[in-house]
């Protein structure tokens, strides 16, 4: 029952328009009598049927209903005054004028509830309709109404008629002139209740002020009245809703500013017209008490308006200041509350950030990871003491401010909340396992921001070695600094080419024949030498320069591989290995640039094997997607630094691999004492067992090499075998290995 009349509505509210402008055009030309009335009629009861049936099951169905009521009383009254037309049988007032009055107050109510954005009652809509209201009626009483109603020549009842009509124009006036100048996008439907009403003012204005031009243009002002009812019909009839959403009904805009000045500044003027014009009547008591209530009126909109700039402020306050999913204080806000505090006395400031987090988001989704931190956010919360702050800082960042602690206590307070962060934390349906890397800094008197950059750094350096807590101190300052114009020098070699590539052979163990090669990069510096990759290569991966560089790797490493082929032909290598970093496997199309560089140098995808570390992929999403892309395209993908990460075997079952490199550690002691030994062993027999190639990585003498050999490794790869270098001379290594 709902859903029909929405139907029939969507489909006849343009058809009803164009009826009533039909209607419109053909009512002047009608002959006086009974077809102007029927007409007349019939677009009325049309109009108010329309407005019924397109009003059910709507919100406001009520307010339509009002309207729908107005509008068909005053086709009641339109009978009635065209029947005694016809007849012959006019008078004033009669019980036409009764149906119009009756009708105003229906339809006023209808529109100014239709229109009105939902709010308080000193809302925008409201109080700027009443201050309209009451300037426009101060006027129309001293100039119209007072007039008519002091004029004891003529009837009671007919002086009471009269004065209704401007002060249902007033009424109305104060209904629609908000609405012409309310801002924001409009409806077709308010656009048809806007121009539908603005007629209906204007020809009522015409009506009640020149009587002398109803009359002779009489029909044309009826017609007008008729097309006006056709416009609220479809207004109605029309899908669309009369207001949207975030329509801002309590704003001043200029238009709106101006007629409410203009319509303040009302009363002065007519007083100051009439004193020049020597009126010696005057309504002191309507002017003395309307203007009374339009300084109420005006006070009230004021108060309105500045409450809610004030609630808006408050709210911008706590934006600029608040983190919005945890509710803590943000960077900027624990800057300003810890400076208050660490002027006057001896603080410590805690700062960490979750291991791992971003693998959270990456795999179990952003919601998730949301969820963690709200709460991590409640966990540092509830375990500090009243004085002290917590703040997060951004991403999965955290601050605290301990007070008064005496020293030495920083450490425990940092451990204590590091162990905190350790246990498991409930995200929705999950049970997570974080850990935090922290940093604390200790002082008093400092600048608040400069406590919390030392903190940073001590985090900072808690996260490069891979520990969980580090104290400030200024050798960390110097080592960062270092880093720093590391880092700068690192781009400007990379722009004047002080980067080279080496290769180190990979051999079979069985005849010493060099089967491949592992690319690995060097660093001369004009000024600072060489620089070990132990020393660059975590920089680059901090500032992100590794991405680049790698790439300029791997494109020097391939195209190598394609000029040892066409000049030396069998004996080139069968294969070049690449390390590929975690922030590398990260980047987006990073699959794509791998298989623009093989095509450049026309390799097949398995003429590229490229190694990845446990930790680089331990995490999971998108360095997995980029390993499985890797795989699925034909290049092959080696386990680097095998048995020292963080779950090798789990990842033998969900990571595409190829080859395993053994790491050096474990190589190093296999002729010792140790069980360094068993490890070994265990190894060889798992990567036979899974079907993968073994590496051995870090031989350097020939009776390690003899004993991988023993326990079934088949590929070594060392010093014993030759240095990395640009050129390792396939041919002569080979015969030197043979011997």
């Amino acid at each position: 029952m709902v859903v029909v009349p929405r139907m029939v509505s969507a489909r006849w509210w343009a058809a009803w328009l164009a009826l009533g402008g039909v209607a419109t055009l053909v009512y002047p030309l009608l002959p006086v009598g009974w077809a102007p009335l029927v007409l007349s009629a019939l677009v009325s009861i049309g109009s108010s049927a329309t407005i019924v049936i397109a009003a059910r099951g709507r919100s406001v169905a009520t307010s339509w209903y009002a309207f729908a009521g107005g509008t068909f009383v005053w086709m009641v009254g339109d009978v009635i005054y065209g029947v005694q037309s016809a007849r012959g049988t006019i008078s004033y007032p009669s019980w036409a004028d009764a149906c119009y009055l009756a009708a105003y107050p229906l339809m006023t109510t209808a529109l100014f509830r239709l229109t009105r954005q939902r709010g308080p009652l000193w809302s925008g809509t409201l109080i700027d309709s009443a201050i309209i209201a009451v300037a426009v009626g101060i006027v129309y009483w001293v100039l119209v109404i007072d007039p008519i109603l002091t004029d004891e020549s003529v009837p009671l009842l007919a002086r009471l008629t009269t004065a209704g009509y401007p002060s249902a124009g007033v009424l109305l006036c104060a209904v629609v002139v908000p609405l012409l100048l309310r801002r924001g996008r409009r409806t077709p439907s308010l656009w048809m209740l806007t121009v539908g009403s603005g007629i209906t003012l204007l020809l009522n204005a015409v009506y009640s002020l020149m009587p002398g031009l109803t009359t002779g243009f009489g029909p044309l002002v009826y017609a007008g009245y008729l097309f006006a009812y056709a416009l609220f019909a479809a207004a109605a009839a029309h899908p669309s809703p009369v207001l949207t959403a975030g329509v801002d009904s309590d704003g001043l805009g200029r238009a709106r500013l101006a007629v409410l000045t203009g319509s303040m500044l009302l009363v002065p003027a007519l007083l100051l017209v009439q004193g020049r014009r020597g009126a010696t009547h005057e309504s002191w008591q309507a002017v003395a008490y309307g203007s009374m209530a339009l300084f109420l009126l005006v006070a009230t909109r004021l108060y309105g308006y500045v409450s809610r700039v004030d609630r808006q402020s408050r709210q911008l306050r706590d934006q600029a200041t608040r983190d919005d999913l945890t509710g803590l204080p943000n960077r900027r806000e624990f800057e300003r509350l810890a400076g208050a505090i660490v002027r006057t006395e001896a603080c410590q400031v805690v700062m960490l950030d979750l291991a791992g987090f971003k693998h959270i988001n990456d795999r179990l989704g952003r919601a998730t990871g949301d969820q963690a931190l709200v709460a991590v956010a409640g966990l540092l919360r509830d375990s500090v003491r009243d004085g002290d702050l917590v703040a997060r800082m951004g991403a999965d960042e955290f601050a605290v401010l301990v007070r008064d602690t005496r020293p030495g206590e920083a450490d425990a307070v940092a451990a204590r909340l590091a162990d905190l962060v350790r246990r498991p934390v409930h995200a929705g349906e999950h049970e997570l396992l974080l850990s935090a890397r922290v940093g604390v800094s200790s002082g008093g008197g400092e600048p608040a921001a400069e406590l919390v950059r030392r903190a940073d750094t001590a985090r900072y350096a808690a996260k490069a070695a891979g520990g969980h807590l580090v104290t400030y101190s200024a050798e960390l300052d110097e080592r960062a600094e270092a880093a720093e114009r590391l880092g700068a020098d690192l781009r400007h070699s990379l722009e004047d080419g002080d980067f080279h590539v080496v290769y180190q052979p990979i051999v079979d163990l069985r005849d010493g024949r060099t089967v491949a090669v592992e690319a690995l990069v060097r660093w001369t510096h004009p000024v600072r030498g060489f620089v070990s990759p132990a020393a660059f290569i975590p920089v680059a991966e901090d500032n992100g320069l590794i991405v680049e560089l790698g790439e300029w790797i791997m494109r020097a490493a391939c195209r190598q591989l394609a000029d040892w082929r066409r000049d030396l032909g069998g004996a080139a290598p069968g294969y070049i290995s690449v390390n590929v970093s975690a922030r590398q496997l990260s980047e987006p199309g990073f699959p794509a640039v791998v298989a623009a560089v093989l095509a450049e140098n026309g390799l097949e995808p398995r003429a590229l094997l490229v190694e990845v570390t446990e930790t680089a992929i331990f995490g999971g999403g998108v360095a997995i997607e980029a390993v499985e892309a890797l795989h699925a395209a034909g290049v092959r993908i080696a386990l680097d630094d095998f048995g020292t990460g963080h779950s090798s075997l789990g990842l033998l079952r969900t990571v595409p691999v190829d080859v395993l490199k053994v790491d050096k550690s474990f190589v190093d002691e296999i002729t010792g004492s140790s069980g360094r030994a068993v490890i070994v062993d265990a190894l060889i027999h798992v990567s036979n067992g899974l079907g993968l190639s073994a590496v051995a990585e870090g031989v350097e003498t020939a009776g390690q090499a003899d004993y991988l050999r023993s326990l079934g490794y088949q590929y070594g790869q060392g010093y014993f075998f030759g240095r990395p270098v640009p050129d390792p001379g396939f041919t002569a290594s080979l015969t030197e290995s043979r011997r």
